[in-house]
């Protein structure tokens, strides 16, 4: 029997592309008041722009001084993820092929961490920071999104390699391969699916976090995009045109590498932690 187009379906289709809309409608005001100059932004942030100021790019290109920033949200961001990856990955592949009830408990303990907010761990968590040195520096940074991110990542992780075979496994230490090779050779290139969707979602959050990095990176030098675009709104005046535009600088490098990658995360969720 063929697929039938019935009025129900018009309607799901009808309301899919209403919510899309809902969904484009903050990037409209973004984008369109970039283009705008000041005044006219206070008149009406509903109008198409009446003339097109690129010349807002180009001040707010050199305000952010966006080679700098963009240097460090990349440091950050990349460094974040690798050290995410790696560890997260071998404690979820321990986690799963230790039967004992102590790795329950510890996997247990990395999900219900996923829960706790984070404002209630920002005044100990600085404390601890400054005693150990790790404030006002890219690496300590680093360190801090280790922990964050460590329970949604060995969650998904974990689902994910309960799905591997474990006779692969057997058959590579027949063949004399240690427990490390075991998994850098045959289980770790079989995560590839949830490790791109781990990237993804984890590149996301870390390139758009302002509060932990506003904590952390003091030093001007240090500061990431969002960190910079702040410094638009000051205490008595709020450079909107400048401010959006930098938004819209800030987002673009997130926008290709998530639409170039987001074919993998339906894959990698759905054949990792929902399984």
């Amino acid at each position: 029997m063929g697929n039938r187009y019935t009025w129900r379906t018009s309607i799901i289709e009808i309301l899919a592309i209403l919510l899309g809309l809902v969904f484009l409608v903050p990037f409209y005001y973004v984008f369109s008041n970039s283009l705008k100059p000041f005044a006219e932004i206070l008149t009406n942030t509903s109008a198409l722009p009446k003339v097109l100021m690129f010349d807002n790019y180009v001040n707010a290109f050199e305000k952010l001084d966006f080679l700098t920033v963009f240097k460090n949200s990349l440091i950050i961001t990349i460094g974040s993820n690798i050290v995410l990856v790696i560890f997260c990955s071998m404690a979820a592949y321990m986690l799963v092929r230790t039967k004992k009830k102590i790795s329950n408990i510890i996997f247990m303990t990395f999900v219900a961490a996923m829960i706790i907010p984070f404002q209630s761990l920002m005044i100990p968590l600085i404390k601890t920071a400054g005693n150990l040195g790790l404030l006002n520096s890219m690496w300590g940074l680093i360190f801090m999104y280790l922990g964050f991110g460590s329970g949604m990542t060995i969650f998904l992780y974990h689902g994910f390699i309960k799905g591997i075979p474990l006779e692969l496994e057997e058959a590579a230490i027949i063949d004399g391969c240690t427990r490390f090779g075991v998994f850098w050779r045959i289980v770790f290139p079989l995560l590839k699916p949830i490790t791109v969707t781990i990237v993804i979602l984890n590149s996301l959050w870390i390139w758009n976090d302002f509060l932990l990095p506003s904590l952390v990176l003091q030093d001007p030098e240090l500061r990431t995009i969002p960190l910079a675009t702040f410094f638009f709104f000051g205490q008595y005046t709020k450079q909107w045109d400048l401010a959006l535009a930098a938004l819209v600088i800030g987002i673009i490098p997130l926008l290709i590498f998530f639409f170039t990658m987001q074919k993998h995360i339906i894959q990698g969720i759905t054949s990792g932690s929902i399984k």
